[in-house]
């Protein structure tokens, strides 16, 4: 990718039937505690070369100031602080997680970020998405790392726990070049395009992700019975494949859901999806903003 504007890197410190759905999710899918499980049984068995498989972990937050839905995300308050400042916080008690960033295009997200020691990567303005974003900051680390994480900067109450598990996932899953997270859908949001939905096969890798409702039967009601799945904003990469991806070409699926998840798919890359139990959901709207807050209250979170 050869971004129009100069990178700097900023350092904190210098500045169908009932059981088909049950065989589905029983074996499709990996619970969080599971997914941990999993791998750390996979690592115990492998070869030496395997045991060393995607070890260096790091994890990245892009952010951009402007947004079509909301401008200013990053900076929103929440109970005090900025959003962006309760993602990192949350994101540094991941135990997977080697390194940490935030990724922006925007001074004021930077100088924010900097302020409560967050290590900042400033990333250029024709970035079209979060990976790209990941990607054009991954190219000015000095270190090298195997496995890079996309944490949603809207994700406020995202677990540590869901981000050890979509790199566990990633790091057990070597035919895959991308990890992602999913949990139960709410009937509430079925019609929600800002929610993102999700299929999966029986060996739990992704088969499509829609802003509408799927599958979609053909009575065109929601079946209270069936698994729906919501996408979580959670995703690592291999590094080597994340490179590559702003070359990819953009895809029609891509293109028509606006879904960057889906040009992945589409080139024939294999995605790995895990489950996890998550009843807080990201910030799309300004409306999403009280729903977070009411929820910290009662969770008595700081």
């Amino acid at each position: 990718m050869n971004p129009t504007s100069s990178t700097t890197f900023v350092s904190s410190s210098s500045s169908g039937s009932n059981s088909t759905t049950s065989s589905w999710l029983v074996h499709g899918l990996l619970s969080g505690a599971a997914i941990v499980a999993a791998a750390g049984a996979y690592i115990a068995i492998s070869t030496r070369r395997s045991a060393k498989f995607r070890i260096r972990v790091v994890g990245i937050i892009p952010a951009r100031f402007g947004s079509s839905r909301f401008q200013g995300k990053p900076l929103v308050p929440i109970l005090g602080k900025p959003m962006i400042q309760r993602t990192w916080e949350r994101a540094k008690l991941a135990t997977t997680i080697n390194k940490l960033f935030v990724a922006t295009d925007d001074e004021r997200i930077a100088e924010i970020c900097l302020g409560f020691g967050a290590d900042v990567i400033m990333t250029s303005e024709s970035c079209r998405n979060g990976t790209e974003r990941c990607s054009e900051a991954l190219q000015q680390l000095r270190k090298k790392f195997d496995i890079v994480v996309n944490i949603q900067g809207d994700e406020p109450l995202i677990e540590p726990e869901i981000i050890d598990g979509v790199v566990k996932a990633l790091q057990a899953a070597p035919d895959a070049v991308f990890s992602t997270a999913v949990t139960s859908l709410k009937p509430e949001d079925a019609s929600d395009p800002n929610r993102v939905k999700c299929v999966v096969d029986t060996h739990g890798y992704a088969i499509y992700f829609s802003r509408g409702l799927i599958p979609y039967n053909k009575s065109g009601n929601i079946n209270p019975h069936f698994p729906y799945l919501l996408h979580l904003g959670i995703q690592s990469y291999d590094a080597q494949f994340l490179k590559i991806y702003p070359e990819l070409t953009s895809t029609p699926l891509q293109l028509e859901e606006d879904l960057e998840q889906l040009k992945v798919l589409e080139n024939g890359y294999k995605m790995k999806v895990i489950k996890v139990d998550h009843d807080a959901h990201g910030v799309d709207t300004p409306e999403d903003v009280e729903k977070i807050e009411s929820l910290m209250r009662e969770r008595n979170l700081p």
